[in-house]
């Protein structure tokens, strides 16, 4: 099949706005693309005592943490650590991986970039797309591509010339998160095309 070999001379069938499948989306820009403050704005935060291993030291003061992103009724939590701040900076990055596979914006196969996604563009365009999971960036870039392969029937080949980068890239960052993966063949089988191993 044409859309599955990056070789291929013939251009994907990208699909019209209709075809595509259904998911939940915001304007842009991206909550996950948001600095953390602005992000923060839009949550509310609860913290909790939490009881689990680690004995008579876990958790004695509310350190676990529970981040309602108000916007979308996404939560994500973190009580692992004994500091509060170090479990509401755990919860943050979750909240925003969970928003990039959950939360779909405009692609730019569909509409200009909003200035803070332009810039994540900008920024990782021509480049292998390899992000540690730490990486506050990671999350918002993975938003990004997955709002382009939503638009473009999860074919990565049809994706990554928008990066500027391989098909290979695409796919390896994608899986690199289980869940986005799990989406992107999602899509693809909405589409009717074989799922990526």
């Amino acid at each position: 099949m044409a859309e599955d070999d990056p070789h291929s001379d013939e251009s994907p069938r990208l699909p019209l706005p209709h075809e595509r499948m259904a998911a939940t989306t915001t304007d842009a820009p991206h909550p996950a693309v948001l600095e953390s403050d602005k992000l923060l704005e839009q949550c509310a935060l609860r913290t909790q005592r939490r009881s689990g291993p680690g004995g008579q030291h876990r958790n004695k003061t509310s350190s676990g943490v529970f981040l309602y992103h108000e916007p979308t009724q996404i939560v994500a939590e973190a009580t692992e650590r004994r500091s509060q701040a170090d479990n509401r900076s755990i919860a943050l990055q979750r909240l925003r991986f969970r928003l990039a596979v959950d939360i779909r914006t405009p692609s730019v196969l569909d509409a200009a970039s909003s200035a803070e996604e332009s810039q994540l563009r900008e920024r990782y365009s021509g480049t292998p797309l390899r992000l540690a999971d730490s990486n506050e960036a990671k999350p918002s870039l993975l938003a990004l591509v997955i709002n382009d392969l939503h638009a473009a029937g999860g074919q990565p080949s049809a994706v990554a010339p928008l990066w500027k980068t391989s098909t290979t890239a695409i796919v390896r960052l994608v899986k690199s998160h289980p869940p986005a993966f799990a989406l992107l063949n999602a899509i693809r089988e909405h589409h009717g095309r074989r799922p990526l191993k």
